[in-house]
Parts: structure tokens; C-alpha cells; sequence
């Protein structure tokens, strides 16, 4: 659930242990407030235009505890069911994840359920609260995440206190922009933004699909409002016992296992990439490179943190490995900087810092981080020591958490036990959501069932193309039928995973195959 810093990839997760829970009746602070209808019109966005969707805003509290108060403005989107109205299944809102992801696009998710499932189906996209179009949007500093950054790696003391002070500049930022905002972007406030906008679409009941940190906004409002469950579906589990800080740490070790997966690939493909013909090897030309980078960077703009940003995608899922290989090769190989430029975001690109910015927002005040600079710096450093690739790119993403200017509250103990059947979705190495989470969750909710793609490394990879987990997904969204639940901690369902590509096919897999709507997500998802 994470986004790369300065690129906008994809995001992180993690819990303070200790931090202590929030009973479910403490936060259901919804009841009080009804929101006026929304008044549709055309959509601005073309993607959602050439679908006949519509748009216009939810307006809801500032602050649900005072209903008549300050309003804010939620963006959505809507594209209403094709099938006969006698076959009309409800409302299907949906979450791209982050924290901070504009979902207004996922309206159009529908078209990638096979079997015309999606049919039945009026398909809800949303802006979060301060996010995208929706009213206010929080941005800090643009400028944040420039090329040529301080090396992620503190090797040194003056770089130690030169990330410490950016990021505390960065705090300080926000604080300044987000205004009274800033103090109600926890989950429970999306939460509660959800249940108005059930209210506002007239419905007793919510379908839901939620990728990565969307699913822990599901877990939390089928929590808290199991009696508006219908069916919904989790893909990328976040494990809800390590919101936020411990997750991150969970991240950086299954990222580091990924990359060595993806190292190995590119050795497989050496007569295209001539980067070496063992994981070994290529691994070692990755951080020769990456120290090289330190003194003298590409193009005079990638330093050894934009190289690093842009291997991310890489641990994140296999959608776009050939590009990442093809950059790497062109740069070792020829000293062509032009591909590595490609594969990195401007810094400052519209969009990127308002999604981090509220990324920060949720995670900072979804529960307290550690406020101790030495446990962070012990943390990290142990994990460093043996899982190097990600970990201090991941701390640094985060260390904003330790001046943070809003409250932080406490997480809402998931407790699933009253929900109906739902589905979970998870590939075995997910770097972003490790799949333990997914575990934990098909636990709190005793009427789930988890398919899980064997072996694969890809994050919220639902509606792919690979037939035994989309069917599945197609016959739950049309019958409710789930397969049936196993014994034991394990998943209910085993599937092959994405495959990862082959840079000599003819055609390549690769987002576009399975349609424009997954294509799109795939701009949006993260777990960072």
C-alpha cells in the first residue's frame, strides 16, 4: 500500500504494538448525520465519459461528531448496472488502496468481471476525503521529492539528521496546508464517509470491492456495520494486527525476497538483457550500480534513490518487469539514461504529493507511531542488515509519523464474526500485504474464504486473466456461491498466479490484457 517516493507507483502498513483498540461502539458515529442526494452530472475524466458514467459529490461532516458543522465534498463516480432490472444485484463501491489512491476511475472495474458478472452491478468509484477531486484535497510540498535526494541508506550522521529534518519539514508542511482536515482522515472518517454514501445511493446493504489498504477500510466497515454487508471482496489482505508501523518492517523483508525472485528472472532472460546468468550476479551488478550512482548520477538526476524507486514496481507485482530489466540493461550496458528517465515519475507530476500527503494523514493517525527516533533507527537498521532493498527508502517514506500534527487515535478491533460470506483474495509472496495478512483475516472472519495464487509476487492481482481465481470471483459476484472453507490456518482455494512475462513472446501478458479498467488500477494501487 505504499507509493514510490516522488513516482506514484503503489504503499505501506504496520501496528504499534501496545497501542490498544477501539470498541466497535465507540466509533459508529454515523447515525446522527443524513447527507442530501447527490446531484449527478457528466464526468470530466474521458475514461469514465466514454462509458456514459456519471459524477457529482457526497457532502458530509467535516467531523461526524458535529453533523451540522463544517462540510466537506466526496467525489464519485457511478456507472450504472446493463442488466434487466429484474437481475439488478445493488451498489458495488470500490477502493483502489494507498491510503490516498483516487478511486473515481475504478467505476469502471466492472467491464474486467468475467461472464458479463459486472453487469448486474451499479459500480461506485470515490475520491476519499482529501483526496483528488475531492473537496478539500490535501497537498503539502509539491516539491518534496525532487531528483537527487539525500542516499536513503544514512551511513553517516549528517545524513541521519538531513532525512530527519526533511522529514519533519515535510510534517510541518502538511500541518500548515491540512488545516482542521488534517485531524479527520482516519480510516474510521472514510468509514463513516462509506455509510453516508450508502445512505445518500438509497440502499439497505453495500457490495464492495477493495484492493490492498481497501480491503482494511472493508474490514473496518464490516465491522462496524456487518448488517450492511452483502458481498464483498478483499484482494491484497492487510493484516489488521499490524496497522501501521510494525507492517512496514514486515514489508521491507518480503520485498528484499521478491527482488531476488526478480533478479533471478532477469538472469533466466540473459540473451536479452546481458545483465549476468545467475541471480547472484545480477543482484551485485544492481548495487554496484546503485552505489555508483552515489557520486555520479544518470543524466545528472538518478541518484541511488530514484534508482532504487525505480525497482520498487518490481517487488510489487510482475506487471511491467520487462520495462524495469530494459532500463537497468540500457543504462549497465550502453549508459543510456533515457529508459531509467522513462520509468521514473517527474517529480511534482499532479497528483503525487496529494496522494502521499493523505497517505501520511491516515497512517499517522489510524493509531500512534513510535515517537522514540532509537527504536526506528534499531528497527530498521536489524532489518537493513539482512533484507537491504527497500527498508530505509520504506522508513523515510513514513518518518514524517514522528511529528505528525494531528492526534492519533486507536485502531478498531476487527471482528468479522457477525459478516456474511466474503471473499479474499492474496498471492503467496505479496510483498505489499504479506499474505499472513491474509491469514489473520480469514480467521476474524469465520464465513470467508481465501484463494490464494501459489508462489506468485504480484499485489492485488484480481482480474489478471487467470481464469481459476476470476471465475470464482464472477460466480460469487453473480450467485453469492463461494467455494467451500477448509480446515486449518490455510487458504481455501489454490490458483496459479500472474505469470510473470516472457520478453521473447510475441505478445508479452501485460495490463492491457486484461482491459482498460485493471489497467488503470494498476496506476493507483499500493500499499505505500
Amino acid at each position: 500500500m505504499r507509493r514510490i517516493l516522488a513516482a506514484t507507483i503503489a504503499a505501506s502498513v504496520g501496528l504499534l504494538i501496545g497501542a490498544g483498540t477501539v470498541p466497535v461502539a465507540a466509533t459508529a458515529k454515523t447515525a446522527g448525520y443524513n447527507p442530501p442526494a447527490i446531484d449527478w452530472g457528466t464526468c470530466t475524466r474521458p475514461s469514465l465519459q466514454a462509458r456514459g458514467a456519471q459524477c457529482g459529490f457526497l457532502v458530509v461532516p467535516l467531523d461526524y461528531r458535529k453533523p451540522s458543522g463544517t462540510k466537506i465534498k466526496i467525489a464519485v463516480s457511478r456507472i450504472k448496472h446493463k442488466s434487466s432490472d429484474a437481475a439488478y444485484q445493488g451498489v458495488m463501491l470500490t477502493n483502489p488502496g494507498g491510503p490516498g489512491g483516487s478511486g473515481l476511475g475504478l467505476a469502471t472495474l466492472g467491464e474486467a468481471v468475467p461472464n458479463g458478472a459486472g453487469e448486474f452491478y451499479d459500480w461506485i468509484g470515490f475520491d476519499p476525503r482529501g483526496v483528488g477531486s475531492s473537496v478539500p484535497a490535501l497537498t503539502c510540498d509539491p516539491d518534496y521529492a525532487g531528483y537527487n535526494r539525500p542516499f536513503y541508506v544514512p551511513v553517516t550522521r549528517q545524513l541521519e539528521k538531513t532525512w530527519l529534518a526533511k522529514a519533519k519539514g515535510y510534517a510541518k508542511a502538511c500541518d500548515a496546508a491540512g488545516g482542521a482536515l488534517l485531524d479527520h482522515l482516519k480510516t474510521t472518517d472514510t468509514v463513516a464517509d462509506v455509510e453516508s454514501l450508502r445512505k445518500a445511493l438509497g440502499v439497505s446493504q453495500i457490495n464492495y470491492y477493495g484492493f490492498s489498504y481497501g480491503t482494511y477500510l472493508g474490514q473496518v466497515y464490516a465491522t462496524l456495520h456487518p448488517e450492511r454487508v452483502r458481498r464483498f471482496v478483499f484482494d491484497g489482505v492487510v493484516n489488521p494486527e499490524r496497522v501501521w508501523y510494525a507492517a512496514n518492517l514486515d514489508q521491507d523483508i518480503q520485498f528484499d525476497k521478491n527482488m531476488d525472485v526478480y533478479f533471478g528472472w532477469i538472469a533466466k532472460n540473459d540473451a536479452t538483457y546481458h545483465l549476468g546468468t545467475t541471480a547472484k550476479a545480477v543482484k551485485q551488478k544492481y548495487y554496484s550500480t546503485l552505489y555508483s550512482l552515489i557520486r555520479n548520477p544518470a543524466a545528472g538526476k538518478i541518484g541511488p534513490d530514484e534508482w532504487n524507486d525505480i525497482f520498487v514496481s518490481a517487488g510489487y507485482y510482475v506487471y511491467g518487469w520487462e520495462g524495469v530489466a530494459e532500463a537497468f540493461a540500457a543504462w549497465v550496458n550502453d549508459k543510456d539514461p533515457a529508459p531509467l528517465l522513462d520509468n521514473y515519475a517527474e517529480p511534482g507530476a499532479p497528483g503525487s504529493d496529494n496522494g502521499y500527503a493523505v497517505y501520511l494523514g491516515v497512517q499517522c493517525t489510524d493509531v500512534q507511531w513510535p515517537q522514540s527516533w532509537s527504536k526506528w533507527k534499531r528497527d530498521n537498521w536489524a532489518i537493513h542488515a539482512r533484507h537491504p532493498f527497500i527498508t530505509w527508502n520504506n522508513a523515510w517514506y513514513n518518518a514524517p509519523c514522528l511529528n505528525w500534527g494531528a492526534k492519533a487515535g486507536k485502531p478498531v478491533e476487527i471482528n468479522g464474526k457477525k459478516s456474511p460470506p466474503i471473499l479474499l483474495i492474496a498471492e503467496t509472496n505479496d510483498a505489499a500485504t504479506p499474505y499472513s495478512g491474509a491469514l489473520e483475516v480469514r480467521k476474524r472472519f469465520p464465513r470467508s474464504v481465501l484463494i490464494e495464487g501459489v508462489g506468485g509476487t504480484t499485489h492485488s492481482g484480481s482480474l489478471s486473466g487467470i481464469a481459476c481465481t476470476d471465475d470464482t470471483i464472477a460466480t460469487y459476484l453473480t450467485t453469492g456461491e463461494l467455494p467451500d472453507r477448509v480446515r486449518g490456518n490455510r487458504s481455501d482455494k489454490r490458483c496459479d498466479p500472474v505469470p510473470q512475462p516472457d520478453p521473447t513472446a510475441a505478445t508479452a501478458f501485460s495490463a492491457k490484457t486484461a482491459g482498460n479498467a485493471r489497467a488503470e488500477l494498476r496506476d493507483v494501487i499500493g500499499v505505500r
